[in-house]
C-alpha cells in the first residue's frame, strides 16, 4: 500500500512554527510521511498568522493557488488553523469563499486535529471547529514531530493578558494558561536523553509564567530548575514584556550557567506617549532603566528587539524619541515593522492614522541606524574567541557549517559535519552586518 504524504506550510512566530511540530506529529501519527512536493501530498495544513497584514494576504494568496491542486486530485485533503481562524467570523469566511478547503480549526483545539482529518473526506462539507470562548487548560500529550535535532522549542504556556493596543493576540489565543512546571521540567529531561543540547522556552510573556497556577510558580524559578537538568547545554527564553521583567529574572540569567545571555525585550516605540496609546504600561525611561540594569548586571548581555513605526499619532518628534532608544541601549539586533491596522483592535479605530507616505520614509531611516549598529556591535567580535552550539550545515553556504554563540550571533566556519550538535571554540575572523565569519580553535 502506497504511504500518504502530508505537508504543513507555517507562517508567524516561533509559537506558529512550535504548534506545526506538533501538526506534524499528529499526522505522522495517522500514518502520513512528510513531503516538499505539494502535488505528492495526500494533506496539506497551512498553519496560519494574523499579526501583520502581510501574512494573511500570502494566506489567502496560497489558498487560491490549491483550488486548481483539489481539481486535479479531488483525494487531497487541505485543512486550514492558527491565529488567521481564530478570529471572529473568519473560519465562516474561509469556508464560503473557499469551499474545496476540508477542515478549519482554530489555536485552542489542536488536540481534535486527527479526528478532523479522519471525518474530512466523509463530512460532505467543510468542517469547521472553532473555539470562541472558555479557552480551558493546555493539552497535555500531544505527539511533536520536531523540526531540528539539536535545538528544540518547549511551549510554556499560552495567551496574552496585555491587550496592547495594536495586537490581535489575546483576542485569538485567548488569556494566559501556563503549563504546570512539573510538564515542563518532563519535557525538557525528555528532550535531553533524546539529545538535544539546547532548549528555547516560548510563550507570548514568559515574563507572566505561573502566575494563573494554582501554586503559583515564578518564572526565574523556572529557569533555575530548569538549569539543573542534565544533558541540555544551554537556555533560552522569548518573548519578554519590560513592564514585568523582574530583578529575580536578571539575576537568574546572570546566574544559571546554562541560560544564555541574550533577552529578546520588545520596546516598540521610544515615546511615552505612543506607548501609552500602545497600551504597553510603561515609559521610554523606564525602558531605558531596565536595559541599562541588565547590561550592568548581565556581562557581555545580548539585547535585541521589536520595533513598530508609524502608529497612530505618531509624530516627528515621537519618531526621534524611538531613534534616540535605539542609540543608547544599542541593540544587537532589531525587527523592524510598519504598523498595519488589525480588525478587532482599537488601535484599528483611531482616527490619526499616519499615512504612508509618512511612515515608510520613518522606518528606512530607523533600518539604517539599526543595521548600522548591529554592524559596529558585530565588528567588535573580530579576534575573539566564542563558543558555539553547530546547529548544521550554513544554508547559504554548504561547505561551511553553522552555529550560535551564547548572545545569539549567527557565526558561518569550515568544519566537518561530525560537529554538529556539539559545543566548540570559534576564533572570529570577519564580522559582516548579520553574521559573522570564523575558524575553529584548534586545542
Amino acid at each position: 500500500m502506497d504511504k500518504k504524504h502530508y505537508k504543513v506550510e507555517t507562517w508567524g512566530c516561533q509559537m506558529n512554527v512550535h504548534e506545526s511540530e506538533k501538526i506534524a506529529g499528529i499526522a505522522q501519527s495517522l500514518g502520513y510521511v512528510p513531503t516538499d512536493d505539494e502535488k505528492e501530498a495526500d494533506l496539506i495544513i497551512l498553519n496560519t498568522c494574523c499579526v501583520r497584514e502581510h501574512a494573511e494576504a500570502k494566506v489567502y494568496g496560497r489558498l487560491g493557488r490549491l483550488k486548481s491542486l483539489k481539481r486535479k486530485n479531488p483525494d487531497l485533503i487541505i485543512g486550514i488553523g492558527g491565529c488567521m481562524t481564530q478570529q471572529k467570523d473568519e473560519a465562516q469566511h474561509i469556508a464560503k469563499r473557499y469551499p474545496y478547503v476540508d477542515f478549519i480549526f482554530g489555536t485552542h483545539n489542536l488536540h481534535k486535529l486527527s479526528e478532523m482529518i479522519a471525518n474530512a473526506k466523509g463530512a460532505g462539507s467543510t468542517i469547521v471547529d472553532i473555539q470562541e470562548d472558555g479557552y480551558g487548560k493546555i493539552v497535555e500529550g500531544l505527539p511533536v514531530e520536531r523540526d531540528d535535532r539539536v535545538k528544540a522549542w518547549v511551549s510554556i504556556m499560552q495567551g496574552c493578558n496585555n491587550f496592547c493596543t495594536y495586537c490581535i493576540v489575546p483576542y485569538v489565543r485567548g488569556r494566559e494558561r501556563s503549563r504546570s512546571r512539573e510538564e515542563i521540567i518532563k519535557e525538557v529531561r525528555g528532550l535531553a536523553v533524546q539529545g538535544y543540547k539546547e532548549v528555547t522556552l516560548l510563550g507570548q510573556n514568559v515574563n507572566s509564567y505561573g502566575k494563573d497556577l494554582e501554586k503559583p510558580v515564578d518564572f526565574s524559578a523556572l529557569l533555575r530548575e530548569l538549569n539543573e537538568v542534565e544533558g541540555i547545554e544551554r537556555l533560552r527564553f522569548t518573548t519578554s514584556h519590560p513592564k514585568d521583567l523582574s530583578e529575580d529574572l536578571i539575576f537568574a540569567v546572570k546566574d544559571c550557567e546554562k541560560v544564555c545571555e541574550h533577552i529578546h525585550l520588545p520596546f516598540q516605540a521610544g515615546s511615552t506617549e505612543i506607548l501609552r496609546r500602545m497600551n504597553r504600561k510603561y515609559t521610554k525611561e523606564q525602558y531605558l532603566a531596565l536595559a541599562g540594569r541588565i547590561k550592568k548586571e548581565i556581562p557581555g548581555v545580548s539585547i535585541t528587539t521589536d520595533i513598530m513605526v508609524g502608529f497612530p499619532g505618531e509624530t516627528e518628534d515621537d519618531f526621534e524619541d524611538t531613534l534616540d532608544v535605539v542609540r543608547k541601549v544599542r541593540f544587537d539586533a532589531a525587527f523592524t515593522f510598519l504598523y498595519s491596522p488589525r480588525r478587532g483592535t482599537p488601535a484599528a479605530k483611531m482616527k490619526d492614522q499616519v499615512p504612508y507616505g509618512i511612515k515608510h520614509p520613518r522606518f528606512l531611516r530607523l533600518l539604517d541606524l539599526t543595521q548600522k549598529i548591529s554592524a559596529e556591535e558585530n565588528a567588535k567580535m573580530k579576534g575573539k574567541t566564542v563558543e558555539l552550539l553547530v546547529e548544521g550545515v550554513s544554508k547559504n553556504d554548504p561547505a561551511r557549517l553553522t552555529g550560535r554563540t551564547r548572545t545569539n550571533k549567527l557565526v558561518h566556519f569550515t568544519g566537518d559535519a561530525n560537529l554538529i550538535g556539539k559545543l566548540i571554540n570559534v576564533k572570529v575572523t570577519e564580522p559582516r552586518n548579520w553574521s559573522l565569519y570564523g575558524e575553529i580553535v584548534r586545542n
